[in-house]
């Protein structure tokens, strides 16, 4: 477990001049990504869900949160990943409370920010799959309202999922003699999104989901009267 200090450290530690140069020397990655963002935005039109003042301030609060919670890492695996203090838990309160178009939103973005934290770019599909596919999946949850537990591992699973296409596609060679790649990223998979879900779902239990559904309407309620 680390302390504050490593909390500090690890944010410090991010050179995030060299990490958006590295990022803008791949242009194709910059590019699949727009175009992913871009359809997220297109959809949220087509569905006609207004993203007024208030959403887009809580959405920047919740990235600024998420961002946060990962830098506060339990443990880091020595071949990339980190088992968090639940840092995809306010991408999941967003599909919730907003539904799941909010939450896809949500999550690309935080994919991208990931992506500026600690980019590792071998091909634009690997970006895709690493960054913001498996963020934005999360907004998932959003179609279980009814049932937040069932709804987040869902979306946590589909994020897993993201993760061990990369790994069979990109990371295979890695993966020790006479071991498949599927298998590998089978396992490092498991080991950093499993625990890191684990915790997520449990902090989701303890949080009161269904009242701050409730509060939420009420507010909305409340300005649509005022308006």
């Amino acid at each position: 477990m680390q302390t504050f200090t490593d909390i500090i450290n690890n944010f410090t530690s991010i050179n995030i001049v060299k990490n958006i140069q590295e990022i803008i020397s791949k242009p194709t990655s910059i590019l699949t990504i727009i175009g992913l963002i871009l359809i997220i935005l297109v959809i949220i039109k087509v569905k006609k869900i207004k993203l007024n003042t208030k959403i887009i301030c809580e959405i920047g609060i919740m990235l600024a949160l998420a961002t946060v919670l990962k830098l506060c890492r339990i443990y880091h695996f020595p071949q990339g990943g980190s088992v968090t203090i639940g840092s995809m838990v306010p991408i999941l309160l967003m599909s919730l409370l907003y539904g799941p178009e909010i939450g896809f939103l949500t999550g690309g973005l935080f994919g991208i920010i990931t992506l500026i934290m600690d980019p590792y770019i071998l091909h634009p599909a690997q970006v895709l799959f690493d960054y913001p596919l498996p963020f934005l999946s999360l907004g998932i949850a959003g179609y279980f309202k009814k049932n937040k537990l069932l709804g987040c591992g869902v979306a946590i699973f589909s994020r897993y999922i993201c993760h061990v296409i990369s790994g069979v596609i990109f990371f295979g060679s890695y993966a020790p003699k006479g071991t498949s790649p599927l298998i590998y990223s089978l396992t490092v998979n498991t080991s950093v999104v499993g625990p890191d879900g684990l915790i997520c779902l449990l902090i989701i239990s303890l949080l009161p989901i269904e009242k701050l559904y409730t509060l939420l309407n009420n507010r909305n309620h409340e300005t649509n009267i005022t308006k």
